[in-house]
């Protein structure tokens, strides 16, 4: 008895190790920040005091600021960027953002956003500073020492621009008056990579773990919704005490409102006269807020709005069983911005469409919780989030997304490219694969490692972010199998929430929960444009036994499943590991007979599988049938016998 108790405690040991925390510094940071709103004028005054903690082993001798409003003026980098990749075609359609296109340029001085630097101190002494655009440069006058804290003092001006993309005023599509995303002066990141500050061109964002607390005063008829936890609950009513009460009125012009939040990377709010109010409390989880302006004409978009409430209460115990716990005591819902965007506690929201909601509601679990670098690794956010709000909506309607087609075809039975789509695609993430495999085909793809803003294209950005990231994670499940790939996700959030991780981080959790080698599917799917495809060759019959070669065309390698079907009805599903492998997945099918073959070696361009049967046994045979393997050209995947 005493060598088995042994033997559990260290099988206990060596799993425990095994998935051990990832001990990754952090820098961080406690913002105290107070503005003053003129709702006359668009603009605030603001002070911040930042309690900035140096947990490197480094010596800082400077450090930056993002000064994102200031990308809201002509000529800016976010303008001409913008301007520049409109004069390019793709599908006979400008290559700009469509909400940005060249509407800075056209913005006039009472129009533009700026943010300026009043005064900085550091720990009491004034510090030097270098605007350039939408960085700060901040030269210390004595170095922050590791392991120490220094306190910044800082006093700003702003203008709030004209809503143009993410933030601003006035918005024209939804009727918010303040969208304030990005609106005060953010330190930049410092990891073990160094500093990151990256000018607001066009996306994403990285930032600094710490603890928020922001007072907004305003006029009084303004209602607010954001960030963290609303602090004077009691004074302001308005369902934040209790649910269904009214605005308190008070006797000042202005009021005060007081939020906190902990552990989070950035602070979002948005502010509206005729915003309407829902509050909706989970048991044991936290309160769902919804604030929405609508127009009054249409009856059923508040019933869409209420809906985002539900829904989210609905599908939230399915996000925290198959990719964490949310940590956080409320989620804000906000009408406002330009489509949706992503924050701490809160998304914008232009509009109650659920498939924005279920979206945005992911992002808290990729890019609040795990927080990886956008800039650097955007397809770990958005195409990691795009796989969540697929299953989300699925969960929520009942429907794979390749329902959506099939009912496209049905209005339509001639069309036959959209019948040979729906051949090509999986039954869930349909989407992401043909919008995949029309980038792949276009010639504009680029590896998944370029930089966010660097993309010679925002086609192949958007596609290569959102859709191959998203079919990277389902391929992901062909590769290992899906229980595999789901136990990976859920590992993933436990080891390395709250620590910014990378691309070799998420591997090498997929690697100890599959037991499989996966740096050849990081290599050739996220560095590499290469592309799969696999065809079966040819077939023929040799002393009673059936050969079938498989031919790689492609040149991404990839394991095999073969479904051969038989005269008799009987099913058998073959799978051929990469070598790279240096293993197998466990059989997904337990119905079906599953056949593992020998290894076959990325080298060899050819493969043989040999069945013990006549060849007229042999109905069909069809490489992968589950069409999770992004395989550009399927139509050499299927081969029937008709004896």
């Amino acid at each position: 008895m005493k060598h088995i108790h042994l033997f559990f405690i260290l099988c206990f040991l060596s799993t425990a190790s095994l998935f051990a925390q990832a001990d990754r510094w952090q820098q961080s940071v406690n913002y105290t920040m107070n503005i003053d709103v003129d709702v006359v004028a668009n603009q605030f005054k603001g002070t911040q005091k930042l309690v900035y903690q140096n947990n490197s082993n480094e010596r800082l001798d400077k450090v930056y600021y993002h000064l994102y409003w200031n990308a809201f003026q002509p000529n800016s980098s976010m303008d001409v960027r913008s301007r520049e990749l409109g004069k390019q075609l793709i599908n006979g359609r400008p290559d700009w953002d469509g909400r940005v296109k060249d509407r800075i340029s056209k913005l006039t001085p009472t129009e533009i956003g700026f943010q300026k630097i009043i005064s900085l101190k550091m720990n009491g002494i004034p510090q030097p500073f270098t605007y350039h655009e939408t960085i700060l440069e901040v030269q210390l006058t004595s170095p922050i020492q590791p392991k120490t804290k220094v306190v910044f003092d800082m006093v700003f001006e702003t203008q709030v621009p004209l809503q143009v993309r993410r933030s601003g005023r006035d918005n024209p599509q939804t009727g918010v008056r303040y969208s304030m995303s990005q609106w005060y002066p953010k330190m930049c990141e410092y990891d073990y990579e160094g500093w990151h500050p990256t000018p607001y061109v066009a996306r994403e964002f990285y930032g600094v773990w710490g603890d928020f607390d922001v007072t907004i005063n305003i006029d009084k008829a303004y209602k607010l919704g954001g960030t963290g936890v609303l602090m004077n609950a009691n004074e302001i009513g308005w369902g934040y005490d209790k649910p269904g009460t009214a605005l308190k009125s008070i006797l000042t012009a202005k009021r005060k409102w007081h939020f906190t939040g902990q552990r989070i990377h950035d602070f979002v709010w948005a502010a509206d006269p005729d915003y309407k109010h829902i509050t909706q409390p989970i048991p044991n989880g936290p309160t769902i807020h919804v604030l929405y302006n609508y127009d009054t004409s249409k009856i059923s978009e508040e019933a869409d709005w209420k809906k985002v409430a539900t829904s989210a209460v609905k599908v939230l115990p399915y996000i925290e069983s198959h990719f964490g716990k949310y940590p956080y005591p409320q989620y804000s819902f906000i009408h406002g911005g330009d489509g949706g965007m992503e924050y701490p506690m809160a998304t914008l929201l232009s509009g109650p469409s659920l498939g924005t909601v279920f979206h945005e509601w992911m992002h808290t679990w990729y890019q609040m919780i795990l927080a990886t670098n956008e800039s650097m690794y955007a397809w770990m956010d958005e195409g990691f989030t795009s796989y969540g709000e697929d299953l989300l909506t699925k969960f929520d309607n009942q429907k794979a997304s390749i329902v959506e087609y099939k009912e496209a075809l049905q209005a339509n039975p001639q069309n036959e490219k959209l019948k040979n789509l729906i051949q090509s695609l999986p039954e869930d993430h349909a989407a992401a694969y043909a919008s995949y495999f029309n980038l792949a085909k276009s010639g504009l793809e680029e590896p998944m490692t370029t930089h966010a803003d660097h993309y010679n294209s925002n086609y192949a950005y958007s596609i290569d972010a959102y859709s191959k990231g998203e079919v990277f994670v389902e391929q992901l499940g062909y590769i290992t199998g899906a229980s595999i790939r789901d136990s990976i996700l859920l590992q993933y959030y436990r080891t390395w929430k709250f620590k910014h991780p990378n691309a070799t981080d998420f591997f090498r959790i997929a690697e100890k929960t599959s037991g499989l080698q996966l740096d050849w599917y990081k290599e050739y799917w996220v560095n590499t444009t290469k592309t799969i495809d696999y065809a079966i060759d040819s077939l023929w019959e040799e002393n009673g036994v059936s050969n079938i070669r498989i031919k790689r065309i492609g040149h991404m390698p990839m394991p095999i499943d073969l479904s051969i079907t038989l005269k008799s009805g009987e099913n058998e599903m073959h799978q051929i590991p990469l070598n790279l492998m240096f293993g197998h997945k466990p059989s997904e099918d337990k119905t079906t007979i599953t056949v593992v073959e020998p290894e076959w070696r990325w080298t060899h361009p050819t493969y043989i599988v040999q069945l013990n049967k006549k060849l007229t046994e042999i109905s069909k045979v069809e490489i992968d049938p589950s069409k999770r393997m992004a395989d550009v050209e399927r139509k050499n995947n299927v081969l029937e016998l008709k004896w």
